[in-house]
C-alpha cells in the first residue's frame, strides 16, 4: 500500500517535535528540539516564555526532517499541530505578541472576585460553587493581565491559546480548533463554541467577544502554509494545515481509547487519566469534560499538574550519581533509574508520596508531601514513591470517574514519556489491577494528531476507521494481584486519608507564604 504521509508538530512543555506519520500509524521520521529552559520566572510563581520560541523550535525540527529525510518530506500531503493547553498569547492586529506567553504552569493570581449578579452569586452559593468560581477567576490569566497590565489588554486584538498563535504563524489565520480550547477562557464545551454573554460563568473569564478567535472542528482545513512559513519550515507554500486538538485530546485518540471501557493515562509533564463517551459528564463537580477530537464526544479528565515533571525534578535534585553513571554507560538517567525500580518492593517499605506540587481547583491549597520515612529509605525509594504517588492520585481520579459514569474500566492504555519504561508500565498494572496496554509508540499525541489530518484528507471515513488502522497493541502488562492487594490496602487505608489529615496544615502554609507575603 502506498504511504500517505502527514507532518505533525507536537509542542510540549519540555520539547517540540516534528513527526512524519503514515496511515498505518508508523512514525517514519522524527526530529525533537528540547526546551533546555522550559520557562522563565521573573517573579515567584510566574512561568512565561516568548511565544516565538515555540514557533522557532517547530521550524528547526521541520527543517531538520527535510534535511535528513528529503524523499519522505516531499511526499507530505498535509500538516497538523497539537500543543500544550492553557497557555495564552496576547497579540495585536498584526499578530505580534504584546508580552510573553503565560504557561499553564504559571501560578500568579488576579485579585478579587468575578462580577456576578446577586442572583447568580446566591445560586452559586446554594450549590457550593461560589468558591470554585472565585478560584477560577483568580487563576485566569486574562483577569491578571487586565488588572496588572491594562495597557497590554487594551492593545490586545486577539487573546489566543498557544495553539491558535502557532496556527496564525503557519497560515496567517487567527483561528483555533474546538478540541484545543482548554484553559481559563469563556468556552462552552457542550456547544463547542464561545459562551454567550448571558452564560452564568461568563464573568469568571469575561474576555470581550471581539478578542476571541474563530473556531473550527477537527479535520477541517485551518488554512494553508504561507510563503513566509514555507521558507521557515521547509514545507511547500499552500500545504493544508488541518485541525486536530490539544496534546491530551490527541493522546487519548492516539491510544485508541474511543469507547467508555478504555481509560487512557498520559504519563507526561502533566499526568492525566481520561476516557471518551458520548454524553456530557463532569469528572468532578463543576469541572467540565473537555471536547473530544471526535465531534459530539467528550473526554472527562483528572489531571496531576506536575506529573512526570517530578521525574525531571528528582533527577536534577537527587540523582547526580545516576546521571554520571548513565553518561558513562551511554544511556539516559531515567533508564538507569527505572532499572533500579525493581530493587524496591511495592509500597516502598512504607514510604508514600503525595504529588500535588501544583494544586488544582478542588484542592487549592494542597502541596506535595512524603510520609513514612525511616533509616532504611534511599534515593531509589523516593524515586519509586514518586511514581507510585502519581499513580495513587490517578487511581483517585479513576475511581471518582467510575462512580460518576456508573461503569468500571476494563483496560488501561499508557502514553507519554513515562510509558517508555516497562518497569513503570508493570507497576501501573499492579496498582490499578487491570490489564495495562502500551501501543506501538509512546508518541501517542502525534498519532492522534495525524488521525485528524488523515480524516480531513478523506483517507479514513471516520475516527473509528482511523483507530483500526493506526493503533496497534504492542505490550500487555497483566497485573500481579498479590502486588495489587498491597497497593489496594495502602490506597484505602493511607493514601486516601493523607490530604484530609494535612489539609489544615496546607492552609496554614498558604496563609503564611501567600496571604502574608512572606
Amino acid at each position: 500500500m502506498k504511504d500517505r504521509i502527514v507532518l505533525v508538530y507536537d509542542v510540549g512543555t519540555q520539547s517540540s517535535r516534528a513527526l512524519l506519520i503514515n496511515q498505518r500509524g508508523e512514525i517514519l521520521a522524527k526530529s525533537q528540539v528540547k526546551h533546555e529552559v522550559p520557562y522563565e520566572s521573573p517573579y515567584p510563581d510566574w512561568a512565561e516564555k516568548d511565544a516565538d520560541f515555540y514557533y522557532d523550535n517547530i521550524c528547526r525540527a521541520s527543517q531538520d526532517l527535510k534535511a535528513n529525510h528529503p524523499d519522505l518530506f516531499e511526499k507530505i500531503e498535509a500538516a497538523s499541530i497539537t500543543t500544550i493547553r492553557d497557555t495564552v498569547v496576547c497579540v495585536d492586529s498584526d499578530g505580534h505578541p504584546l508580552r510573553p506567553a503565560i504557561l499553564w504552569l504559571d501560578k500568579r493570581k488576579a485579585e478579587g472576585k468575578p462580577n456576578l449578579s446577586q442572583i447568580t452569586r446566591l445560586l452559586f452559593k446554594a450549590v457550593g460553587m461560589e468558591e470554585t468560581a472565585n478560584v477560577q477567576y483568580q487563576k485566569s490569566h486574562c483577569n491578571w493581565i487586565r488588572q496588572n497590565e491594562p495597557q497590554i489588554w487594551e492593545k490586545t486584538y486577539k487573546y489566543l491559546l498557544l495553539s491558535g498563535y502557532l496556527i496564525f504563524k503557519l497560515t496567517g489565520q487567527m483561528t483555533d480548533t474546538a478540541a484545543s480550547l482548554v484553559g481559563h477562557i469563556p468556552f462552552d464545551n457542550q456547544t463547542r463554541s464561545w459562551q454567550r454573554k448571558s452564560a452564568l460563568t461568563r464573568p469568571v473569564f469575561d474576555v470581550e467577544p471581539e478578542k476571541l478567535c474563530e473556531i473550527k472542528e477537527s479535520g477541517e482545513v485551518l488554512g494553508t502554509i504561507t510563503a513566509r512559513a514555507a521558507e521557515a519550515t521547509g514545507l511547500l507554500q499552500g500545504t493544508k494545515l488541518i485541525a486536530s486538538g490539544s496534546d491530551k485530546a490527541c493522546e487519548i485518540l492516539g491510544m485508541g481509547c474511543i469507547t467508555p471501557q478504555k481509560a487512557a493515562i498520559g504519563l507526561g509533564t502533566t499526568a492525566t487519566i481520561t476516557f471518551t463517551l458520548d454524553k456530557y459528564l463532569e469528572p468532578e463537580r463543576f469541572i467540565p469534560p473537555y471536547d473530544s477530537i471526535i465531534p459530539g464526544r467528550f473526554t472527562p479528565e483528572i489531571e496531576i499538574f506536575r506529573g512526570y515533571w517530578l521525574i525531571s525534578w528528582f533527577k536534577t535534585e537527587f540523582a547526580e550519581k545516576e546521571m554520571r553513571e548513565a553518561e558513562e554507560l551511554g544511556i539516559s538517567a531515567e533508564e538507569l533509574l527505572n532499572q533500579r525500580l525493581e530493587e524496591i518492593p511495592a509500597g516502598c517499605d512504607g514510604l508514600l508520596f503525595q504529588p500535588y506540587f501544583t494544586p488544582n481547583v478542588t484542592m487549592p491549597t494542597a502541596r506535595g508531601a512524603v510520609i513514612g520515612f525511616s533509616d532504611q529509605h534511599t534515593r531509589i525509594h523516593i524515586y519509586r514513591a514518586i511514581i507510585e504517588g502519581i499513580n495513587f492520585a490517578l487511581m483517585d481520579g479513576m475511581r471518582l470517574m467510575e462512580q460518576r459514569a456508573g461503569h468500571k474500566f476494563q483496560e488501561l492504555y499508557l502514553g507519554g514519556g513515562g510509558s517508555q519504561s516497562s518497569e513503570i508500565c508493570q507497576i501501573t498494572a499492579d496498582m490499578f489491577g487491570i490489564p495495562t496496554i502500551r501501543t506501538q509508540t509512546y508518541e501517542v499525541a502525534g498519532i492522534g494528531c495525524a488521525m485528524a489530518a488523515f480524516v480531513g484528507l478523506g483517507v479514513f471515513q471516520n475516527y473509528e476507521e482511523a483507530v483500526e488502522s493506526m493503533v496497534q497493541k504492542r505490550d500487555v502488562f497483566e497485573p500481579d494481584m498479590k502486588q495489587h492487594a498491597i497497593y489496594e490496602r495502602l490506597y484505602e487505608e493511607v493514601f486516601k486519608k493523607i490530604y484530609g489529615k494535612l489539609s489544615g496544615l496546607y492552609e496554614k502554609l498558604y496563609e503564611i507564604y501567600h496571604l502574608e507575603g512572606a
